[in-house]
């Protein structure tokens, strides 16, 4: 992901201690993550989420429980003066939140391998590949955040995934022969992980379900479905039904014209020189 308008993403030791902020308050009113939850028609993980530091505290959310938990603006006053880090693109924001809590994600991709797969060094190559050109320290604040996305594939309970990639992405080499060896190596690994499927889509297909581009679906904890893209000046995230819809055909269809996960696995040991 990639744009020229970016703001500061919420320093992670800060929601930290706003989480453990609102875990002093909850409990001292004698209320649990569910019950609190309850009464905030949220999702108990959202909750437990903000508690660990997980995911930041959005300013309505803090003026609503600093009413309710009769604390004095403190959580509204802790939000309103978090510092600062990590720059993040403003239109990513409220999809990396969907992403995180996301237990379904789909995704094809046509251009370049998905954030989720990615090494360092290949990320590094991708946003060393932007025009204009980002400045090093960007750089490298970029591809921490990317980094910082993968955990959910190595949680203990992961979310289910499903990613299609074209099959051009794979013969690019982004960074150098290196990083594109280690790359593959990566992919290889990441196909042999329960509940994550991963299938090619090859050369010379003579139908093509996404000739629109590239395009994540999402099914939230309360089994919402979402779905995002992005073009090459924006993004946009997606929740009207027939949108999803629409998109969720196209999915389950490019699905059944790329290669299976197991001729997948064969391919990419053919590329590694693995007989």
């Amino acid at each position: 992901m990639s744009s020229p308008k970016r703001r500061s993403r919420r320093n992670a030791s800060a929601m930290r201690m706003v989480g453990a902020l609102l875990a002093v308050h909850r409990e001292a009113a004698g209320y649990t993550q569910r019950s609190l939850a309850e009464r905030f028609v949220v999702s108990e993980e959202l909750i437990a989420s903000i508690e660990q530091g997980r995911r930041p505290l959005k300013m309505d959310l803090a003026i609503q429980l600093d009413d309710f938990l009769g604390t004095n603006r403190t959580l509204q006053t802790a939000v309103e003066n978090m510092p600062e880090v990590d720059l993040i693109p403003r239109w990513a924001e409220e999809y990396l939140d969907c992403e995180r809590e996301a237990i379904a994600i789909s995704l094809y991709a046509n251009q370049v391998l998905p954030g989720q797969l990615q090494t360092e060094a290949y990320a590094r190559a991708v946003f060393r590949s932007r025009v204009p050109v980002f400045d090093e320290d960007e750089i490298e604040q970029f591809v921490a955040a990317r980094m910082e996305r993968q955990e959910i594939l190595h949680r203990k309970v992961p979310p289910t995934t499903s990613f299609v990639i074209w099959e051009a992405v794979l013969h690019d080499r982004l960074g150098g022969p290196q990083v594109y060896l280690e790359q593959l190596r990566r992919l290889r690994g990441y196909a042999e992980l329960p509940g994550l499927v991963l299938q090619l889509l090859p050369f010379g297909r003579t139908t093509h379900a996404a000739l629109d581009g590239p395009f994540v679906l999402l099914e939230t904890p309360e089994h919402q479905r979402l779905a995002y893209t992005e073009t090459q000046r924006g993004s946009q995230l997606i929740a009207d039904p027939d949108e999803v819809a629409i998109l969720t055909q196209k999915c389950a269809m490019l699905r059944t014209q790329a290669l299976n996960a197991e001729d997948t696995r064969a391919e990419l040991d053919r590329l590694l020189g693995v007989q």
